[in-house]
């Protein structure tokens, strides 16, 4: 008999937000793998779990996962723990739950904390549809590559951040998509929890003077359609019949998708579209 993967999450500040499941669970589990052993045993010791301890992290992601994985094919059921909140969720537990699927062992997650759908349900902004970035990239190539994805993003978008990194993100979200309203939550359900509802531009101004602490989420709105749409709109007005054609034609539609789409934008019918690119070619 194979074991079984168990991804328990753990309170994202307040103790009182672990689940009975998840306590029960650590204590019958043969094995916990945490992110931070040092970190994990204050929250063991909390809740008088003595269930063995291993450390499963970012520099040990997939060496370890394989020895995980191999505990598990001979009988162990192993809990897997992040530092706060849900496993898999910005950290290397992905890992080890691909490579258990793909080793056949059957996996459960235990529901409990995440930072990133607390601070989306307390930010007052769309929920229906929303982006979770996580940490924007260190890499600055890869990092000015998701910043102008996001131009472009209508779902509320989610971005984590430390305290001292806070500011510099504030101004690259600022100079790459523009002012946009925002909540910024920190420290979420600890003593000092903070919900700050306002604009890239006075969130800046605000931490540029006041020292931001503790984890930071921001949650930021999406780009409104009708931006994008006005925008689009006065692209093509600059734009001769055929450079309109084009722009259609270079997102994939094929030919007479883009005369329809072409009329559409110009309020023409679409022969009125074929007679001009006609003409176009001709001349």
């Amino acid at each position: 008999m194979q074991g079984k993967l168990y991804l328990c999450a753990t309170p994202i500040g307040n103790l009182e937000d672990m689940t009975f499941r998840a306590v029960r669970t650590l204590r019958e589990a043969d094995l916990i793998a945490a992110e931070d052993t040092r970190n994990s045993i204050k929250l063991l010791n909390h809740f008088d779990i003595k269930t063995p301890m291993t450390s499963y992290h970012e520099y040990n992601r997939i060496e370890k996962a394989r020895y995980l994985v191999e505990q598990m094919q001979k009988g162990k059921n192993v809990a897997l723990i992040t530092d706060a909140g849900t496993p898999g969720i910005s950290d290397p537990g992905e890992d080890l739950v691909r490579l258990a699927h793909e080793a056949g062992i059957e996996v459960t997650s235990l529901p409990g904390a995440c930072a990133c759908v607390t601070a989306l349900t307390l930010s007052g902004l769309p929920t229906r549809r929303f982006c979770f970035e996580a940490f924007l990239p260190q890499d600055k190539k890869e990092r000015q590559t998701i910043l102008e994805e996001l131009k472009t993003e209508t779902r509320t978008v989610i971005l984590y951040e430390a305290p001292h990194r806070l500011v510099r993100t504030l101004e690259e979200l600022l100079e790459n998509l523009g002012d946009r309203r925002i909540t910024l939550c920190r420290e979420l359900t600890k003593k000092h929890e903070t919900v700050f509802l306002s604009t890239l531009s006075g969130a800046l101004e605000y931490y540029r003077s006041q020292e931001p602490k503790g984890e930071c989420v921001i949650v930021m709105e999406g780009r409104s359609r009708e931006e994008m749409r006005e925008e689009e709109r006065r692209s093509w007005e600059e734009m001769d019949i055929r450079e309109h054609m084009d722009l259609y034609l270079s997102r994939g539609m094929d030919q007479k998708a883009a005369m329809k789409a072409v009329a559409k934008d110009r309020r023409i019918g679409k022969r009125d579209v074929y007679r001009m690119v006609l003409e176009g070619k001709e001349s």
